[in-house]
């Protein structure tokens, strides 16, 4: 739970890196909660008000640690703007995703996964 509420707390950071583990455990919980609003969505008879509340509410969080994830492995947080491109973008921003972050420091800060790696 605390990767969660650690991207929260960088709000709207684009700069450093992120780790594969922040990311993906972001990624975890923020669908957890996502269908956590869409059920209560569902009792409460609300249908897109809380999960559009949600979703506009966890935007930035949620491309900031994608632009942090893409910094990890030394590529520019553009390469963002490749998922408009249909199926291949969003195959290969999965995949950069996935890719283990560069082990010594780039261009976008320290390695994460080291001791020395700004809180």
């Amino acid at each position: 739970m605390h990767w969660y509420l650690d991207v929260l707390k960088k709000y709207a950071v684009f700069s450093g890196r992120a780790r594969r583990q922040e990311y993906w455990m972001f990624t975890l919980f923020n669908y957890i909660a996502f269908i956590i609003a869409a059920v209560l969505d569902a009792v409460l008879g609300t249908s897109p008000v809380i999960t559009g509340i949600y979703f506009v509410a966890i935007l930035l969080p949620s491309l900031g640690v994608f632009v942090r994830r893409l910094h990890d492995t030394g590529r520019s947080g553009w390469w963002i703007l490749f998922g408009i491109i249909p199926a291949v973008g969003g195959i290969t921003l999965l995949v950069f995703s996935c890719l283990e972050g560069e082990r010594s420091q780039n261009a976008y800060g320290p390695d994460p996964k080291s001791g020395y790696a700004a809180a």
